[in-house]
């Protein structure tokens, strides 16, 4: 689903989005780690995690308006550009990578540390550590069904307010 140009191609001559194409992204991730790791550290340290994850969302956010701005100095629908790349950004980012990941990794974490203790006697420190295991293991898996999902939510309601359809399409290799 990401855009992906091919080498040699005007669009591979772009430099790297330092939020899409770098380490950087993965602070994108960081409150689905958090939550798997909820049973094991305090809370404050989880919500420590949405704060950076907000942070990075925010930033990309603030990054496409300014490359929205560059784009069109001097076009008569500048503001609207830039105000639709910033908040198609960040509404998309907010969803896709903060709140609907953070909730089901924390619903299938509480969910599997429950189940075990019902269904296994194993002591209270190993079914932590193995639902952080289950949490971490399932942050692949639910990234590309939660992107389609925002994006096909995004072109259904809100991008029909500003007229567009998805921009590039974000994903798990993107975010």
């Amino acid at each position: 689903m990401a855009h992906h140009p091919l080498p040699g191609t005007a669009a591979s001559q772009q430099p790297p989005d330092l939020y899409r194409d770098t380490w950087v992204r993965y602070l994108g991730y960081a409150n689905e780690v958090g939550e798997s790791f909820r049973a094991l550290i305090p809370k404050a340290l989880v919500w420590a995690t949405y704060g950076i994850a907000t942070a990075y969302v925010t930033a990309d956010a603030v990054d496409k308006g300014q490359k929205a701005a560059e784009a069109n100095q001097d076009g008569p629908d500048r503001r609207t550009d830039i105000t639709v790349a910033v908040v198609d950004t960040f509404v998309w980012q907010a969803l896709a990578s903060v709140a609907i990941p953070g909730f089901t990794i924390n619903r299938l974490c509480a969910a599997s540390l429950y189940m075990m203790g019902r269904v296994t006697r194993w002591p209270l420190p190993v079914r932590k550590w193995a639902t952080t295991a289950i949490g971490l293991s399932a942050i692949p898996v639910i990234i590309t069904p939660i992107d389609r999902s925002v994006d096909m939510l995004l072109d259904s309601s809100l991008r029909k307010l500003y007229g567009t359809k998805a921009r590039e399409p974000e994903s798990s290799e993107t975010r």
